[in-house]
Formats: C-alpha cells, structure tokens, sequence
C-alpha cells in the first residue's frame, strides 16, 4: 500500500533507523500514527544532549576553560571573548538549501539529492483518498524548508499576533546566508507546541514589544517548529533538551554553524534580553571584523574591476587605433589601386582611340585612293566636258574637270577623295538658283543635272 510505504519512509528520514523492520513493528505498535510513532520514539530514545543542569551550572569562563582544553579535532574552538562550538549541520538542511526538492508526491514526498525527507504539515493524517490523490499531482513550487518557514510563521502570527521576531520564511540555511550577507547573528527559536511552557514563553517573552524590536534590530531571526523535518533535525543538531529553545549562531566553515549561545526552558524578556546584549557584545568583534573583510573584498573587487575597466578601455582604445590604422592604410591601398585602374583604363582608351583613329584613318586613305581611282584621269577641256568647282567651309576652293555624262555621285567621289572633310555626311549645293544636289540626284549625269558645261557648289555640311 503506498500510504504505509510512504509512511515507512518517512518515519526512517526522521528517525534515522535503517532496519524497516524494527520500523514497522514502532509503526504498528502505534496502529501506524505517525506522529504518535515518532513522539513516543524521540521521547523514549533521546539523543546524547548535554542536560540543563549541567549547562546551568558551569560558569562562562568554566564553559570558555573546558573549551580551550578541547582537542585539536576542530569540533570545539575558543572564541573572543565567548563559548564558540561548532555545530555539523544536517545533510539534508544542507541540500535543502541549494535546490535539490523537486516536488511533492502522495503524502508530501520530497526528494532532495536522494535523501528522503517529508514536511509533516503537508501529510494531512485523517484526510480522504481524494484529498491525497489531489495533493500527490500537485507540484510545489518552493521548497520543502521553505513551505515549513511559512506554514511556521503563519501559525505562530495566528496563536500569538503580529508582534513577534520577524523569523524569515525560509529554510535554515537560507536565512543563514542571510544574516551572514546582513553581518549580523542568527537567532534561532525551535518551538515544541506540546510543551506546557511553550505558550507562556511565546506570549510573554518572544511576544515583548522591547524583546522583539531587540532582536528584529540585531539579529536574522529563524524559528521552525520540532514536528517540522528542519526544526526537527534542528533540534537535534543543537541538541536541544528543554524547551522553549532558543539558540544564537552564525555561519562557520565546512558546512559547520558556530553555536554562540543556548538558552534552554522558560526565561523572562529582561533575561533574554540580558542574554542577548551579552552575546551582541561578545561578537561584535567577529561581526565587525566580517564587516571589514567583506569590505576589503569589495574593494579590491571594485578596484579588480576597475582596472578591468580602465585595461579594457586602453585594449579598446589601441584596437581602435590599430583599427583606423588599418582602415586608413587600406582606404589608402584601394585610392591607389583605384587610381592605378584608372589610370590604366585611361592609357588603354587612349591605345584604342589612336588604333581606332589609325584605322579610321587608313580606311579614310583606302576609300579616298579607291575613289580617286574610280574617277579616272582628268579628261581635256572640250564640249562634253563640263568644269566644277567646290568651294569648302573653311574657304578652300577644288576645282576638276569632268565629263558630262558622268553622274552626280562623281562629284560626291571627288570631294571625299581630296580628304579635306572631317565630316561624312555633306551635301552639294548650287547658289543661284539655290539646288541641294542630294542623295535623289546621285544617278543623274552632269548635264541632266544642268551642271554642264560649268558649276559652282559649295560644301554644305549636315
């Protein structure tokens, strides 16, 4: 059955028994009540806990002269001034902290890095099928410790009012890293609601209007309940043997916490606060120093960064540099090499032109000799010899003597036949009468032109 699975595997998380037997046979003993198994189980089975009296009865500077004969082993160190004992804490508060619950299942299963740890307040004993049916498919969105925080602080405000220790509504070690980024202790409160003093102590001494803004103004406050997973662990890391239990710590090295002081069972606000200015006042000097090195590291950090900064400004400003170099040499590179095309095309046209202008040329002298071959002699002056004379534009006077049965086209020949024409398209015109001997003349002959037996025309360009 999955509901007493569920409940085999979270009376072993609490109470650290591997045999499942021996668990099953707690668990039926106490007709498979949970938290009935698990009370009559840390009831009967404390754990090894230094007790009251013996706390009461060592002095300050016994409990500072026990601890300076500690071992080198690391679990006990003198501290300035006060008692510091380092306290190992839970693997699974540890993990908790980090991220590692991923959801809730059935009962409030949690899973975190493996370790199986469930929230008590999500167990809803004596609820129906459908209410855990409905709570096994719902995914939570914070973590374990975290609902535990909060379903903490909203109980305490709801049984004892708003004016109270503002205890964070987060895990252990997230209000641990909190006082450490504040500079400030930790003061812890693990709350036993079946203990007869419990009430008193909330109402009178945690409840103080002058206690409470103590420790709102000097310390993270954290408070977790002993029927919670967290507080529950907590408790007996701190072993913590009467209640009401408070504790004041703070972050130490290797997943360790630094136990500054325990105040076990009833005390009134005027003690606690004694207490408390006792313990401020020995620590200031730890904090302080925190403080200092904190800022040292910022500042070395904010000068890192600011040369960081002023490096890579100096990087940028050379890359920027080399960069317009670069650019500048080859914009100059490309003007040149533009230049040098240029240049080149410039020298090509002009070796094209010439050859075009050669061979326009030479094709001028070839048609020209051609015509004036294809005119023949000059023939001798008689009556079926007809005289004409072409005067040009630049005042230049022709004249030849042609026979009067060639055609118009003749003379055309002729002109283009003296090269003294740029220009090829002309016509041939007479003054008086003005008459354009064009291209619809070409086939007459002189004389049916009327140009015989002597013309004048003039070169008319088009």
């Amino acid at each position: 059955m999955v509901d007493v699975a569920d409940k085999l595997a979270y009376f072993q998380a609490i109470t650290g028994l591997e045999d499942p037997d021996l668990c099953t046979e707690i668990l039926q003993a106490h007709d498979w009540d949970l938290e009935l198994a698990i009370s009559s189980f840390t009831s009967s089975n404390p754990p090894q806990r230094t007790s009251t009296t013996d706390n009461a009865d060592l002095s300050s500077r016994e409990r500072q002269s026990s601890i300076d004969r500690s071992d080198s082993s690391g679990n006990v160190v003198a501290g300035p001034g006060l008692a510091w004992k380092l306290v190992t804490l839970p693997y699974s508060v540890i993990s908790g902290s980090i991220g590692l619950i991923s959801g809730a299942v059935g009962l409030g299963l949690w899973a975190a890095g493996g370790v199986l740890s469930y929230s008590l307040g999500m167990i809803g004993l004596g609820s129906g099928s459908g209410q855990n049916d409905e709570s096994s498919a719902r995914l939570v969105s914070v973590s374990a410790a975290a609902s535990e925080a909060m379903e903490f602080v909203s109980a305490f405000e709801r049984d004892y009012g708003s004016l109270k220790p503002n205890f964070v509504a987060e895990g252990f070690m997230d209000a641990l890293q909190r006082s450490r980024g504040a500079f400030k202790l930790l003061f812890v409160y693990l709350h036993s609601s079946d203990h007869p003093d419990t009430p008193s102590f909330c109402e009178g001494t945690l409840c103080n209007e002058v206690l409470a803004a103590f420790v709102n103004e000097n310390f993270v406050a954290w408070g977790g309940s002993i029927r919670a997973s967290e507080g529950f662990k907590m408790s007996n890391s701190l072993k913590a043997s009467r209640f009401p239990f408070c504790a004041v710590v703070m972050p130490a090295t290797n997943q360790r916490i630094a136990l500054l002081q325990q105040i076990e069972g009833p005390k009134s606000p005027e003690e606690m606060l004694v207490i408390l200015q006792k313990v401020i006042e020995e620590s200031n000097p730890v904090l302080l120093q925190a403080r200092l090195d904190a800022e040292e590291r910022r500042n070395n950090m904010r000068l890192r960064e600011e040369q960081d900064a002023a490096y890579r400004a100096a990087l940028e400003a050379d890359q920027a540099r080399e960069r317009q170099r670069r650019e500048e040499q080859e914009r100059l590179e490309r003007e040149a090499a533009e230049a040098e095309r240029k240049l080149k095309e410039e020298e090509e046209a002009r070796e094209r032109a010439a050859l075009e202008a050669a061979e326009r040329e030479a094709a001028l002298a070839k048609m020209r000799q051609e015509k004036a071959l294809g005119l023949g002699d000059e023939p001798e002056r008689g009556p079926n010899v007809t005289q004409v004379l072409v005067r040009f534009p630049n005042g230049e006077r022709k004249e030849r003597r042609f026979h009067s049965s060639a055609t118009v086209q003749s003379l055309y020949d002729y002109v283009d036949s003296l090269g003294c024409l740029e220009v090829e398209y002309y016509s041939l015109v007479s003054n008086f009468p003005r008459v354009v001997y064009g291209s619809d003349k070409l086939s007459l002959s002189l004389k049916e032109a009327g140009l015989h037996p002597q013309a004048s025309l003039f070169v008319e360009l088009n």
